[in-house]
């Protein structure tokens, strides 16, 4: 990643993705203007008592106690109020990131999200940006700290020993000089710790998730070797940036220790010499330290804020990475006649196209059948009718309009859809029907089980991630359920619906593929136009045109009827046509 993207201490994109975090600088910024006239404070008064009662005056000091002790109460309340509004900035710019990184993946769409891990992308949104408690609560504040004290208390000694500020002065960029040089190792490393987290997250799920296959073939051991593998090169990299915070710590505390001693040695060997007094001295030694702390803190404090800052990182990349163009016209998807010309589809990790220069039309109310062979791409097209992909070349028009220019929002909100493989939400068979009508009642969802082929199914029966304790037919009739009850509400509300299946009776038996069939059957009466994919013979007499995608980019036309020409049923089973 080149360095222009690195996340500065304070990035201007983190104050425009999370507004939270302006009002916690600004707050940051003000408590540490605070900070450094009380510390500047706390030791005049210091040294006024010292130098006073070492020199032998007599007067009270009560009144100097009790302003130390308040002083000292007012730093800690100080320290009390930025850790509060530390831990309430950073849960609402964690918040605040979440919302923006789960709406922008889904404004980006399936066809960027299949190029990413998505267990990687889990990771960032949960475990990865939490790691800015430590960003916000320890390191920016020491930020803050680190530009308003050490400045303030140069200025208080110079006023009071020129000569010491001198040194202060000359000495304290070379604390930020070897933090930089510390920084600059820990961001490499704790980039490597952060790629080798993904990868062990990504490795995991993949593993949990095909575990019953790699039981069946006796690959268990093999992925747990795997997987212990992986574990290590965490580990590795984790105790590499360890090793570097502890030693960085330990030089930082060092340098700031050999600051303050040649600065007590000439302050000691002035006074003994006559040519400083004592509350000066008193005073610019309790100043010294204090001018060296917030820079040693911000070094002790990078590191825990380091896995932050590469956690942001990754979600400036995912938040900086362009939508595709959108359009802002609306057209009902199941009034309009569909067009889909020469259309080529592509993916960026295959050379063959996914889909080869297909053409073909679907018009209000029709239900057209798309066959041909396994890898032709006929998922593919759907995808293309959801707006989920682009068109390498050739168009898809709805009404006249390039699906390109049309609100994918307002688009798929008329599109009910069953994909080749549904995926259901934990919660419950209701829960996941509701998904198509939000607003459905028991028996409105009973009764889209019911069309499905599912009235054995109880609606409140559980459901796990991805439908676990549901077989394969029953998580395609609770998905088809789910279109079917999206159908419904579009038609009740007098709008029109596309309804786009993919395989519906892969997996059912005869008698409920029957049900199905007939479902489609009587939503053709009501005008839906339906776009099925499928291998099975059943559904092919429900087709007012069927077409065949072919496997290879040269498209070739059944013999006996031109491309393109509806099908007739003088037998109860329409013919194939190639529309290409």
């Amino acid at each position: 990643m080149s360095a222009s993207s690195t996340v500065r201490p304070l990035d201007p994109r983190l104050l425009r993705y999370a507004r939270a975090s302006a009002v916690y600088v600004g707050l940051t910024a003000g408590i540490g203007a605070v900070t450094a006239g009380l510390v500047i404070l706390q030791a005049t008064v210091l040294a006024d008592v010292i130098s006073g009662v070492f020199g032998g005056v007599e007067t009270e000091y009560e009144w100097a106690l009790a302003l130390l002790g308040l002083v000292i109460a007012a730093r800690a309340g100080l320290a009390w109020a930025q850790e509060v509004a530390a831990q309430r900035s950073s849960a609402a710019v964690k918040a605040t990131l979440r919302r923006r990184i789960t709406e922008h993946v889904a404004e980006l769409g399936p066809s960027w999200l299949g190029t990413e891990r998505r267990a990687a992308l889990t990771t960032l949104v949960t475990s990865g940006l939490d790691a800015l408690d430590g960003y916000f609560a320890r390191y920016l504040p020491q930020v803050v700290l680190a530009t308003i004290v050490p400045a303030a208390v140069v200025v208080c000694l110079f006023t009071a020993d020129p000569l010491s500020a001198v040194i202060v002065a000359l000495t304290l960029p070379l604390i930020p000089v070897f933090m930089v040089l510390v920084g600059l190792a820990t961001r490499a490393r704790t980039r490597r710790r952060w790629r080798a987290l993904a990868v062990l997250a990504h490795h995991f799920a993949d593993v949990v998730a095909g575990l019953p296959t790699l039981k069946l073939f006796g690959r268990a051991k093999a992925q747990a070797r795997a997987l212990r593998e992986v574990s290590d090169e965490h580990r590795r990299e984790s105790l590499a940036t360890l090793r570097i915070a502890f030693l960085s710590a330990l030089v930082l505390e060092l340098l700031a220790t050999l600051s303050v001693a040649l600065v007590a040695v000439g302050i000691g060997l002035r006074l003994v010499e006559g040519e400083l007094d004592l509350r000066t001295a008193v005073l610019v030694l309790v100043l010294a330290p204090e001018a060296y702390l917030p820079l040693r803190m911000v070094g002790t404090h990078f590191h825990a804020s380091a896995d932050g800052l590469a956690a942001a990182e990754e979600a400036f990349r995912v938040l900086e990475t362009p939508l595709p163009d959108r359009g802002d016209s609306r057209v009902d998807p199941g009034k309009v006649a569909l067009t889909v010309r020469d259309l080529e589809i592509r993916y960026p990790d295959r050379d063959a196209p996914a889909l080869a220069r297909l053409t073909m039309t679907v018009l209000p109310g029709e239900t057209v059948v798309v066959t041909g062979p396994s890898g032709a791409g006929k998922s593919t097209l759907l995808a293309g009718l959801l707006g989920f992909v682009f068109p390498a070349s050739g168009q898809v028009l709805a009404a006249g309009r390039d699906l390109a220019r049309v609100d994918p929002v307002a688009w798929r909100a008329g599109v009910a859809w069953v994909p080749q493989r549904p995926y259901l939400l934990a919660g419950t068979i209701a829960g996941n029907v509701r998904i198509g009508d939000p607003d459905a009642d028991r028996a409105q969802v009973a009764a889209a089980l019911a069309r499905a082929g599912a009235g054995d199914l109880d609606p409140d029966r559980p459901v796990g991630e991805r439908g676990a304790g549901l077989s394969a037919g029953q998580i395609r009739r609770v998905a088809l359920a789910r279109a079917l009850a999206r159908v419904e509400r579009r038609l009740a509300s007098g709008h029109g619906c596309l309804l786009l299946l993919d395989e519906p009776t892969a997996g059912l038996d005869p008698g409920t593929e029957e049900r199905v069939r007939a479902e489609l059957a009587r939503l053709r009466t009501y005008g839906v136009t339906t776009v099925v994919v499928t291998h099975r013979p059943a559904l092919l007499p429900l087709a007012d045109r069927v077409v065949e995608v072919p496997l290879r980019p040269t498209p070739t036309s059944r013999p006996g009827r031109p491309a393109g020409r509806p099908a007739g049923r003088p037998a109860g089973r329409p013919s194939t046509g190639v529309l290409a």
